[in-house]
Formats: structure tokens, sequence, C-alpha cells
């Protein structure tokens, strides 16, 4: 949800994409990196075959650094491949993404159990990862 954006009514539940077989996607959020990265192709910020090496580029840097690939980190590489070509095209700098991870923290952090996640403006604008502190449980 970007900043200012209305919350979704708190007894919407959130489906994930799927088949006959289930569910496509573990998590939300694992859709929605599919989403964003499928929307800066189609925008044309990267082409497929941009995604693809660097796709390829964060599993062979997992993998050099110890992940077995036994799928389950897939989307982890996934996420690291966006935030790279991201940052390389000039979409979001380290900074800019750093900045939005505090921020969505925070936010999740002081949302209760079951409720939606809502981003305020005021979260982008804190630090950058490393100096963040949860907000006051009782503030």
């Amino acid at each position: 949800m970007t900043a200012g954006a209305a919350a979704p009514p708190p007894d919407l539940p959130v489906a994930l994409p799927g088949d006959e077989d289930g569910p496509v996607f573990e998590e939300a959020w694992q859709a929605e990196a599919v989403a964003l990265t499928v929307g800066l192709v189609g925008a044309g910020v990267f082409t497929w075959a941009d995604w693809t090496a660097a796709l390829s580029a964060a599993i062979a840097a997992a993998q050099a650094a110890g992940d077995p690939d036994l799928g389950d980190t897939y989307y982890e590489h996934w996420v690291t491949a966006l935030e790279a070509l991201c940052g390389r095209t000039g979409v979001a700098v380290d900074a800019e993404v750093d900045r939005h991870a505090d921020a969505w923290r925070a936010a999740y952090l002081r949302t209760p159990h079951g409720r939606p996640v809502v981003l305020d403006p005021h979260d982008v604008e804190v630090g950058t990862r490393g100096s963040f502190r949860p907000p006051d449980a009782h503030g």
C-alpha cells in the first residue's frame, strides 16, 4: 500500500493467486514481487533479458554463499535481483530502498495482529536501515 492510500476493509481477505492445486505463491509478498517485476518490464524500465540475467546472478551469488538451492529461497533471490535492477536503472537507490524498508517495518510493528498494515507518510522520513527503532508499543 502506498503512502496516503486508503486501507482495505479489515475483514477483506487477501487471496493469493491460485489454480486447482492451491495457491501459486506461498505468501502475498511473493506475488507482489512478481507483479512489480512484470510491471517494470512492461513500462520499459528493464527488459526480460536484463531480468533473467539479474535473477541468475542473484541465485548464483546465493549458491556461492552457501544457499543449498532447495527452492525455498527463490523469491528472496527474486527480490534481491529486483532491488539490484532498480538500483542500476535509477528507479530506486539503496538509500531510498532502505528508507522504505524501514517505513514498512515501522508500520508492521505498530499494526495489531490481523489488521492491514498501513504506511504512514512520516514513516518514510525516518532514517536508514540499521538506525530504525520500533515505535513505543503504547504510543
